[in-house]
């Protein structure tokens, strides 16, 4: 059993009297299901599991159910010995999405107050998109993501301990000695090939066999294409399209998918595939981030909805794509691979772990800067390089945006492979791992 930071979060959620239910939304695969029922079984003596899916392609029970009294029936045929009262007995709707009218049903199932309900849904980001009759203040939805490189670390044997020492590291502000250094980086060097799929992690701890890991991926890969192929309907073949080319598009330069190059058509613009992005975004497949040209806190606020960049949501998955079993371009930091474009998904997925909405500067004058986040301790914007190699002090991107003194931005970080943390100007530099504890939901980087 992984230790994932979200089991808190959801214990907390059904210790409380609630009025909603709770939704768990996130990409097949990262382990939505198993923690439900790893939590489901401890907190209550009546646990109650439907697999909708299952159940929309075999028995079809819950298929036409439209009312209250509907569902209880076919509950009390599918559980109905282990059906007690509201404070003993949860009942986990696993893959709602089967079903969208069960999202509708939801509130008047729970203010029914028979029973403690869950869900969970695989594409759920964009079953609620899609379904219009959602009652406003009737459930509460909790995103979850593959595990972050803290979850990797504590899978792997660093401590609670080891962990908080590090956590206070990077608060004060205090570079590792060289052997601790050393030893931190090859995990996250290993985490950039394993990534956070749990089963992925799992053959890791178990086997160290890349073989086993890149099945795992490779697996979890198609099945992601699959399921765009299937809910795609009438624009199934552009987003497959789309998802396929997001890890050549990553090692262009600019990094962005180019709207005729979808179809090989000229004069195709972004609007065209607004909603195939929408899809590949709301499944939590895909990572986005947003161009903002002139950074104003908050960001959302000047977001360019058409320059927008995807990165695959599991750096694991990119490295398969990108280098298969040869895992000794990444391990030996060769000097002939480029690891920018791993290293930038990496961050991406780990700041958006942590409850950051992902933006990039990109402007023609001053050139992009990686990633903005929001910085709300200081309402401003926080600006973040991603270096690979030995030059990571070369940055004029970042130079020209913290010259603008419109900006009003007076701090920056750069992330590299660097053993010191220390100070330039404005810019803090240090290792790329401390990235683990950068966001919105634990110590924030802009503590400086």
């Amino acid at each position: 059993m992984f230790f994932r930071k979200i089991e808190s979060k959801i214990e907390s959620f059904l210790k409380v009297e609630q009025k909603k239910v709770l939704l768990i939304d996130g990409a097949r695969q990262v382990g939505k299901t198993f923690i439900i029922r790893h939590i489901g079984e401890k907190m209550f003596k009546n646990y109650v599991e439907i697999n909708l899916l299952e159940d929309s392609i075999s028995k079809r029970m819950f298929a036409n159910v439209k009312s209250v009294d509907d569902f209880y029936f076919q509950l009390s045929m599918y559980a109905g010995a282990k059906l007690k009262s509201k404070a003993n007995t949860l009942v986990f709707l696993d893959e709602i999405q089967a079903y969208p009218h069960f999202l509708t049903l939801l509130k008047f199932i729970n203010q029914d107050n028979k029973f403690t309900y869950i869900a969970s849904g695989s594409l759920l980001g964009v079953t609620l998109a899609n379904t219009s009759s959602i009652p406003m203040g009737s459930i509460e939805v909790m995103h979850m993501y593959p595990m972050d490189f803290e979850e990797f670390l504590l899978a792997n044997g660093f401590g609670n301990f080891a962990i908080e020492m590090l956590r206070e590291k990077f608060q004060k502000k205090e570079s590792l000695d060289e052997s601790s250094h050393n030893n931190l980086l090859d995990m996250f060097r290993k985490y950039l090939i394993v990534g956070g799929l749990p089963d992925a992690v799992k053959a890791y701890v178990n086997e160290k066999n890349v073989v086993s890991v890149r099945k795992v991926q490779n697996l979890t890969h198609e099945y992601y294409a699959a399921d765009a192929s299937k809910y795609g309907t009438e624009n199934k073949l552009k987003i497959r399209r789309i998802y396929d080319m997001i890890p050549s598009t990553l090692e262009n330069k600019k990094k962005r998918i180019v709207a005729k190059d979808v179809e090989n058509k000229k004069g195709k613009r972004f609007s065209d595939y607004e909603d195939e992005f929408e899809y590949l975004i709301s499944a939590g497949i895909t990572l986005d981030v947003r161009a903002i040209s002139n950074p104003t806190f908050p960001l959302i606020e000047s977001s360019h909805k058409n320059l927008l960049k995807l990165y695959l949501n599991d750096v694991g998955i990119l490295t398969g794509i990108l280098y298969g079993n040869n895992i000794r371009s990444i391990l030996d930091d060769e000097e002939s691979i480029n690891l920018g474009t791993v290293y930038e998904s990496v961050v991406a997925q780990e700041l958006k772990a942590h409850g950051c909405n992902l933006y990039y500067y990109d402007n023609k004058k001053n050139g992009e800067v990686d990633f903005l986040i929001d910085d709300y301790d200081n309402l401003s914007v926080l600006p973040i390089e991603i270096k690979s190699g030995k030059d990571y002090t070369v940055h004029s991107a970042l130079n020209h945006f913290l010259s603008v003194p419109e900006y009003s931005v007076d701090r920056a970080v750069v992330l590299s492979n660097t053993r010191e943390i220390y100070y330039r100007g404005r810019i803090t530099y240090m290792p790329i791992y401390y990235v683990m504890f950068f966001g919105n939901e634990t110590d924030k980087v802009i503590e400086f």
